[in-house]
C-alpha cells in the first residue's frame, strides 16, 4: 500500500513534470505521469547510487530509454540531490539549460546515456550490462567482489517497437544477462494514437522466446506490486522485462489515456484540473513540499554510505592485489593507457603488402595485451574484418571473455558499444562492412554526439571489394561519414598508415573513430614506416615530396589522397617527375584530424600557392572542392559499382595509375578543373534517370 508520503513524493514529480513543460510550452508531459510511481519505488527501494558521487565505480546505472520523458528523470535528479537547482527545472529546454528536451549524458550529472531515438537506451543497457560482467571477471577475486551492480532501464512501446531494441533484447537473452531490468511503460498510447493501430503482439511472449524473465503488474500506481516484480526479477538469472500497466497522462480528467498527453503540454486549464485530481494547490507552480525534498535528499546520505563502504572493501583489494587495484583505477576514473600500450605495434617495410584490414587485425592483437580494456567484436564477420583477438575466449552466457559475438545486429551493435562506452573501463570497437555502416548510423550519430569512445573497424571499403557487387560497394558512405560533426573517419593507404590509424583511434578521447579498411592487398609504400605514424595522427602529411622542393622550388602539383588510392598518387607522381611536371604526395587519410591542426601546419602541407591539384579517392567527389580549390580536379565516383574482381573495376572506372598521370597533366598544362567523369559507368540499373557524374 502506498503510503502517504511516498503518494506525496509521486505527486510532486508528476507536477515538477507538468509545470515545466508547460512552462516551455514544450514536451512529453503524459508519460512522467504515467511512469512516477515505478521510477519512485525503483530510485527509492532499489537503486545503488550516490548523487554526491555520480562516477562511482559500482554504481548501479538507470537508462530511460524513454528520452522524450526526459522531466522524470530530471525531477528524480534534482529531488534526490544530483546538483540540479528547482531554477534548472524551471529552464527545461530552454538555451543553456542543465534540462535539454532529451537526456544528454555529459551536460547533466547523473544522466547516464544520451536518449531519445527510440529504443537507442534499451541497447546502450545491454551493453552497460556486458561491461558490467567482462569488468566483473577481470577484476572480481575469492572474497573481494569490487564490481557487482545492475543496470536498470524504463523503456515505452515505442523502445519496444524499435528494430533495435529487439536486436538487442535477442542478443540479452542468449547472453544470459541477468544484471539487466526493463521496466516496460506499457501505457497503449503513442504519438499519432492507440499502440493497436499498429502493434497487436503479445509483447512478453515475445521476450519470453528471447529468454528473458517477464512479469507484469497491473496497476502503476501499486507501489508494492511494482517493488515485488522488482526484487523477483533482481532474483532472476535472466534479463527481465516488466510489464507495468499505466495510464499517459495520468490524473488528467481530458487527456488521461490520449495521445492528446504525449508530446504537448496539457494547457493551462487542464493544469489545474490535473492538480485539483491530485489533491494539490491548482495555483501553485513547481511545487517542492519540505518533507519530499527531505525525503528524497535522504538519497545523498544513502548514497555517501554505499560508497564509503564501496571504498573500504576497495582498499582492502588494493591490499590483496596491489597490481589489480591501480588498474582498475586506471580504467573506470584516470583513463590514461598504460605505459608501453603502443610497443608491439608492427612497422611494415616496402614489399610487404598488405590488405589494410590485415594490417588492423595485427594492430588488435599487439593492442590486446597491454590495452586490455580494448574489447569487442564484429557482426558475424569477424573472418572478413578479422577483429577476434586469438586465442581468447568468446563472451558467452557462461564465459565473459574477450571476443565478442554481435551476430548479424548491426544497428543494436552500435547501440551495445555506445553502452559499453557509457558504462567504463574500456574501448569497445565494433566491425563490419563499411557499406553496412548504414544500419549503425543512428548508433554512430550518438556515439559522436554525446562524445564517446569507440572504434569502428569497416572493411572491403570501397569498389575494391570486387565481386560482391554494387550492393556491397560503399560509394556515398565517405562523404556521409565526414558529414557528421565529431566522428573522425580514417581511411589509411597501406599498412603502416593503418597501425597508425589504430594508434590514432585508441588514443583520440572525446569522440569515436571510424577505420575503412580494405579488402584487396596494397603495396607498402616507402616513406610510410618514417611518416606514417605521426602524419596519421594529425590527419595528414606529405608522404613524398616533389623534385626540388628540398631546394626551395615549390612543387608544380599536389596530388592528394586516401586509403587505396593512395598508391596512384604515389606511381603516379614518378612518372610526372619524368615529364619535368613536379609533384608532391599528400596522404589525407583523416579530415577531421587534419582540419583540427593549426593553420601553420596545413598550409606546410596543402599550400595555397600551389593551386593546381588532383584528389583520388574511390567514392563519391563531394567534399573534396575544399582541397582541391578552384583551380583543382577531382577524380571519384559517383554512380554504383559493378560485380567484377577488383582490378578489373578499377581499370574500367579509371583509377589507374594511367589515369591519374593523364588527369594530372591535363591539369597542370590545359586547366583541367572539377568533377572529373569516370571511363564507363559500367552497367546500372535500367530506368534510374540520374546522370553518372556531376
Amino acid at each position: 500500500m502506498t503510503s502517504q508520503i511516498d503518494q506525496l513524493a509521486i505527486t510532486t514529480i508528476r507536477t515538477l513534470a507538468i509545470d515545466a513543460v508547460q512552462k516551455a510550452n514544450s514536451g512529453h508531459p503524459g508519460a512522467p505521469m504515467g511512469a512516477a510511481p515505478m521510477a519512485y519505488v525503483l530510485w527509492t527501494r532499489h537503486l545503488r547510487h550516490a548523487p554526491s558521487r555520480p562516477d562511482w565505480v559500482d554504481r548501479d546505472r538507470f537508462v530511460l530509454s524513454a528520452g522524450h520523458a526526459s522531466m522524470l528523470l530530471y525531477s528524480l535528479l534534482y529531488l534526490t540531490g544530483y546538483g540540479l537547482e528547482l531554477a534548472d527545472i524551471e529552464q527545461f529546454r530552454q538555451w543553456g539549460s542543465k534540462t535539454p528536451g532529451h537526456p544528454e549524458h555529459g551536460l547533466t550529472a547523473g544522466v547516464e546515456a544520451t536518449t531519445g531515438p527510440l529504443g537507442q537506451g534499451f541497447a546502450n543497457a545491454v551493453g552497460m550490462a556486458i561491461a558490467e560482467r567482462r569488468l566483473a571477471n577481470e577484476f572480481n577475486r575469492p572474497d573481494h567482489e569490487i564490481i557487482d551492480h545492475r543496470t536498470y532501464v524504463i523503456a515505452s512501446d515505442g523502445d519496444l517497437q524499435e528494430g533495435i531494441a529487439s536486436e538487442a533484447a535477442s542478443l540479452a537473452g542468449h547472453l544470459r544477462l541477468g544484471k539487466l531490468i526493463v521496466l516496460y511503460d506499457d501505457n497503449h498510447i503513442q504519438l499519432d494514437g492507440p499502440t493497436d493501430m499498429a502493434w497487436s503482439e503479445d509483447v512478453l511472449q515475445r521476450f519470453d522466446a528471447y529468454g528473458w524473465g517477464t512479469s507484469r503488474v497491473a496497476d502503476g500506481n501499486d507501489t508494492d506490486a511494482i517493488d515485488a516484480a522488482i526484487t523477483a526479477a533482481e532474483a532472476d538469472g535472466r534479463p527481465s522485462l516488466i510489464a507495468v500497466r499505466t495510464h499517459i497522462g495520468f490524473g488528467s480528467p481530458n487527456k488521461q489515456d490520449t495521445q492528446k498527453a504525449h508530446g504537448s503540454p496539457l494547457g493551462a486549464d487542464e493544469v489545474r484540473l490535473t492538480k485539483i485530481a491530485y489533491g494539490w494547490d491548482p495555483d501553485a507552480q513547481f511545487l517542492v513540499p519540505p518533507e519530499v525534498l527531505q525525503l528524497m535528499r535522504g538519497a545523498t546520505a544513502a548514497g555517501d554510505a554505499l560508497v564509503a563502504d564501496w571504498e573500504q572493501r576497495y582498499y582492502s583489494f588494493r591490499d590483496a592485489y596491489p597490481d589489480l587495484a591501480p588498474e582498475l583505477r586506471r580504467r573506470m576514473l584516470d583513463l590514461g593507457l598504460a605505459a608501453g600500450w603502443d610497443a608491439g605495434l608492427k612497422t611494415y617495410a616496402v614489399g610487404e603488402d598488405f590488405a589494410t584490414r590485415q594490417a588492423s587485425q595485427a594492430a588488435i592483437q599487439a593492442l590486446s595485451g597491454p590495452v586490455p580494456e580494448l574489447f569487442g567484436g564484429s557482426a558475424d564477420l569477424s573472418e572478413s574484418n578479422l577483429t577476434l583477438v586469438k586465442d581468447a575466449v568468446p563472451f558467452e552466457a557462461g564465459e565473459a571473455g574477450r571476443n565478442l559475438w554481435f551476430g548479424v545486429r548491426e544497428h543494436a551493435m552500435g547501440g551495445i558499444a555506445n553502452g559499453i562506452a557509457y558504462h567504463g573501463g574500456f574501448i569497445p570497437y565494433a566491425g563490419t562492412f563499411l557499406n553496412f555502416s548504414d544500419y549503425m548510423r543512428g548508433s554512430v550519430r550518438l556515439a559522436s554526439l554525446a562524445g564517446m569512445h569507440v572504434i569502428y573497424v569497416w572493411t572491403h571499403d570501397s569498389i575494391g571489394l570486387g565481386e560482391d557487387g554494387p550492393t556491397h560497394q560503399p560509394i556515398e558512405h565517405y562523404a556521409a561519414l565526414r558529414a557528421m560533426p565529431n566522428l573522425w573517419f580514417v581511411r589509411p593507404g597501406d599498412a603502416n598508415e593503418a597501425t597508425a590509424a589504430w594508434a590514432l583511434a585508441v588514443e583520440r578521447r572525446g569522440g569515436p573513430v571510424a577505420l575503412s579498411l580494405t579488402r584487396q592487398k596494397l603495396p607498402t609504400l616507402a616513406e610510410t614506416a618514417a611518416l606514417a605514424r605521426e602524419g596519421v595522427a594529425r590527419g595528414g602529411y606529405v608522404l613524398r615530396r616533389a623534385r626540388g622542393e628540398d631546394a626551395g622550388t615549390p612543387p608544380d602539383l599536389l596530388l592528394i589522397a586516401t586509403g587505396s588510392e593512395l598508391q596512384l598518387a604515389y606511381a603516379a607522381a614518378a612518372v610526372l617527375e619524368g615529364e619535368s611536371i613536379a609533384a608532391r604526395v599528400v596522404s589525407l587519410p583523416c579530415w577531421e584530424a587534419f582540419d583540427a591542426q593549426d593553420e601553420a601546419y596545413r598550409e606546410a602541407v596543402i599550400p595555397r600557392a600551389v593551386r593546381r591539384r588532383v584528389t583520388i579517392e574511390a567514392g563519391a567527389t563531394m567534399g573534396w572542392e575544399r582541397y582541391a580549390g578552384d583551380e583543382g580536379a577531382i577524380l571519384g565516383i559517383d554512380h554504383y559499382g559493378a560485380s567484377s574482381p577488383a582490378a578489373t573495376i578499377f581499370e574500367h572506372f579509371g583509377f589507374t595509375t594511367d589515369r591519374v598521370v593523364d588527369v594530372a597533366r591535363r591539369v597542370v598544362r590545359d586547366g583541367l578543373r572539377g568533377r572529373i567523369p569516370t571511363l564507363d559507368p559500367g552497367h546500372q540499373p535500367a530506368g534510374l534517370g540520374l546522370p553518372w557524374h556531376a
